[in-house]
């Protein structure tokens, strides 16, 4: 039997169409694959401060699409400036094998890269990341880390420029430093050579506990006319509230290097916008999750810095604060 052409053509167009109608296989939608990232803070998990970073940090990394549970799972340490435990903290979470590590600080990365140099670490609030070791340049890290830097050496002299602005009367100027940390020898050169033309003398205080803090400060405070500078460090950071309140007893003015300080009693701080950091921190993390490396990603200085002035705390030290440094703050506290 031999097919009509109009009727062949006809059979192959009902057959094309049959073929269209029938159902497709459902395809099972590939799951998400879960991350890992492993996050190290100095601080104890109850310090306001800590809560707020990790809290900035967690918003931004939702923006990116990266939500707890789903696409990604944390793993948290808190060391609260404990110098053994960080230790500890480092080697647990190194152990865990993250995509990732989210780190705070000269006393976090330091203890990270001890026992890890491959697995990627984005750091926050890092004092010089060159001489600490940690990266070969800013530009180019070459390394497994990368991240955020606190300051930049010429801002240190501008906290004793404050000091003497603030309280004209004093003439000795103790900074309070963490001992640990190398990077705080260069602010400290960068304060002692701004001091001789603002007339003071100045006074370098390592300290590596509370009992050293508390020492140093009541010794201090004994020559009249001394003032004080705090360098940001994971000691003087966790004893702030120990800090502030020797500084109030024995009525010296201060000046700190971050918010939470004035915030917390201090006198007046001046420093960069920690939370901001932790903001684009979560972009550095959700790169190197979408597969780019640390040694390529350039080390990045503050972009945001605060002025913040505690009248409260003036007016209890019995200082007037000059009007010219009250328009130039971007905070005042009553």
């Amino acid at each position: 039997m031999q097919f009509d052409p109009l009727n062949r053509r006809d059979f192959i167009t009902l057959l094309g169409g049959t073929a269209i109608t029938l159902p497709l296989p459902v395809r099972a939608q590939p799951a998400e694959r879960m991350r890992r990232l492993g996050v190290l803070v100095n601080l104890a998990a109850d310090d306001p401060e800590s809560q707020a970073r990790i809290g900035a940090f967690l918003q931004a990394l939702q923006e990116f699409g990266w939500t707890m549970g789903r696409n990604i799972q944390i793993d948290y340490r808190y060391a609260g400036g404990n110098a053994d435990r960080i230790r500890k903290y480092a080697a647990e979470l190194v152990s865990l094998a993250p995509d990732v590590i989210l780190a705070n600080g000269n006393f976090g990365v330091g203890p990270l890269q001890q026992v890890t140099r491959t697995l990627p670490i984005v750091f926050v609030g890092v004092t010089d990341p060159v001489g600490g070791g940690f990266v070969a340049s800013l530009a180019r890290p070459d390394s497994n880390a990368t991240g955020f830097s606190n300051f930049e050496y010429g801002l240190s002299g501008k906290w004793l420029e404050l000091l003497k602005e603030i309280a004209p009367r004093v003439t000795r100027a103790g900074v309070i430093r963490d001992s640990a940390i190398a990077g705080d020898i260069g602010q400290l050169g960068a304060i002692q050579s701004v001091a001789p033309s603002l007339g003071i003398e100045l006074s370098p205080i390592g300290v590596r506990d509370r009992e050293e803090i508390e020492r140093a400060i009541t010794t201090f405070a004994r020559v009249p006319n001394g003032g004080l500078i705090v360098v940001s460090g994971a000691v003087v950071i966790a004893d702030r509230d120990q800090i502030i309140t020797l500084v109030s007893r024995h009525q010296l003015p201060a000046v700190y290097p971050f918010r939470f300080f004035a915030t917390s009693g201090g006198l007046i701080s001046y420093g960069p916008d920690l939370l901001d950091q932790y903001r684009r921190a979560a972009g550095y993390v959700n790169r190197i999750l979408k597969g780019e490396k640390p040694a390529d990603l350039p080390v990045q200085a503050p972009t945001k810095y605060e002025l913040v002035i505690n009248r409260k705390t003036a007016k209890a030290l019995g200082l007037d604060v000059p009007p010219a440094l009250l328009a130039r703050a971007d905070e005042v506290i009553d």
